[in-house]
């Protein structure tokens, strides 16, 4: 599975801290600019993130700030995909990660899982946060863990629990 690897500008460590919260992880792993004995005399004094990593239910979510100096956007054309065990789960994770950002599409039930949910959070961050499909009596349709093209959407996600973190069942 690819990591998502997020940039910010200059509020990477704010972010992580943030989402760890929201998830109930551990504080994030951070990485400084400043720290590095290699970085530029110019970058020595910034608090800015060279590496940083928290741990969603999902697997980890890394992140840094760009370089002092650089330009950038963050994640302009990038959603984080971020799997739930049920409704209450996505709209309590929703209600967090929507706190001074944008609703692209509030939590509602769709004709593939019952709660689904879409925003851009207060660091730029895009979010889909889903539940998984209910399980579908035996032939009819999607059932169990078998639940086709959503499930390269929502992966293993019976095995996710909001503050817990995941191993990953491989």
């Amino acid at each position: 599975m690819p990591t998502p690897y997020l940039h910010f500008q200059g509020r990477c460590a704010e972010a992580l801290t943030f989402y760890a919260e929201v998830f109930g992880a551990p504080p994030p792993m951070l990485m400084r600019h400043a720290d590095s004995p290699d970085a530029p005399e110019a970058w020595r004094g910034t608090p800015h993130v060279m590496h940083g990593d928290v741990h969603l239910p999902d697997g980890p979510l890394m992140a840094s700030d760009f370089p002092p100096g650089m330009e950038g956007d963050p994640q302009k054309a990038v959603s984080v995909m971020q799997a739930l065990p049920d409704r209450a789960a996505v709209q309590a994770v929703f209600d967090r990660l929507s706190e001074g950002g944008d609703v692209v599409q509030p939590v509602q039930e769709t004709f593939f899982a019952p709660a689904f949910a879409m925003l851009r959070d207060r660091f730029g961050t895009h979010w889909i946060l889903m539940a998984p499909p209910r399980a579908a009596p035996a032939g009819e349709g999607v059932a169990g863990n078998d639940v086709g093209h959503v499930g390269a959407v929502a992966g293993q996600v019976d095995r996710v629990r909001v503050g817990d973190r995941a191993d990953h069942l491989h």
